[in-house]
Order: structure tokens, then sequence, then C-alpha cells
């Protein structure tokens, strides 16, 4: 197995493709509905498989704390409202579309930026390697299984919503 298949290293890429779909979203000369129709399904998919198969798993670790990942799901949830709210303005590029936007740039981007520091950062200090590439094995196979699903379709985020 590559580094590649390092699962703070998949999480982290993931993190840097959103960064660069909020700015193609951003874009007047990007196809932005395009954009955010892409970041829905990777948002929805990168959640969904973070909370299958990696923190459940960071949770048996005695140095990431359980209070961090419990945090990191409540902000899921409150990225996905974000994303629901967006997916529901009907003209993209009005007012109300750049709104719903900088919300959920700044619901994401909080919760990345937390993510990154606490639980990415205990993951690397305290979980070995081979652990890490298993879990890289596993939440590549759910994100993918979600991807394929298109798992970012409004219906799909309100049935997650819902629980």
């Amino acid at each position: 197995m590559t580094r590649a298949q390092d699962v703070v290293e998949l999480i982290l890429q993931d993190h840097r493709t959103m960064e660069d779909l909020f700015r193609d979203m951003r874009s007047v000369e990007a196809d932005r509905a395009a954009a955010l129709g892409e970041f829905a399904d990777l948002l929805i998919a990168h959640a969904l498989a973070e909370e299958a198969e990696v923190y459940p798993a960071l949770r048996r670790f005695k140095n990431i704390d359980d209070e961090e990942v419990e945090h990191g799901e409540e902000e899921h949830e409150e990225g996905n409202k974000a994303l629901l709210a967006l997916l529901e303005v009907e003209d993209v590029g009005s007012d109300e579309w750049d709104e719903k936007l900088e919300e959920l740039v700044e619901a994401v981007n909080h919760h990345t930026d937390e993510e990154e520091r606490t639980i990415l950062n205990g993951a690397r200090e305290n979980v070995a390697m081979e652990r890490r590439e298993e879990l890289g094995t596993a939440f590549l196979r759910e994100r993918e299984k979600q991807l394929s699903a298109h798992c970012g379709n409004v219906d799909n985020i309100r049935r997650i919503l819902k629980g």
C-alpha cells in the first residue's frame, strides 16, 4: 500500500478539493451549479465515510479525544444543514445563493480546521501507519459507495438530517 492510502492524507485531500470547489462556486466564470453538485456529493460521501469507518475506530485510541470526535459529527450535521439550504436556492448567483454559500463555507471551513488540528493530528501521533492505511482503505470504499449513489441529492440530505 502506498502512503496515499493513509486515512489522514485522504481526508486532507478531500478538504483541499472542497476548498477548490468553494472557489469555483464563488466564481462567476465557473459552472457554479456543477461545482455545487460535485461538492454536495463529496461533502456527504466524505462525512458518511468518516462517521462509518474512521470516527468509530479513532474513539478506541486513548490519546484521541472522544469529545472532539463527537463534536466533529455535530459539525457534519451543521454542514449538511447549510448545504441543504444552499441547494434549495433556485437562482444560482443570486444574493440569497451567495449568502447561503458563505454560510456553507463558514460551517465547513470551521469543521475542517478543527478536525485537522485535533482529530487528524491525534491520529498522526497515536495511530500506527498500518492501521491508518487500513482505515484509509475502509474510508475510500465507503466514500466511493456513497459517491456512486449520488449521495448529495436534496432528498438524501433531508433523509440524513432526519436521522
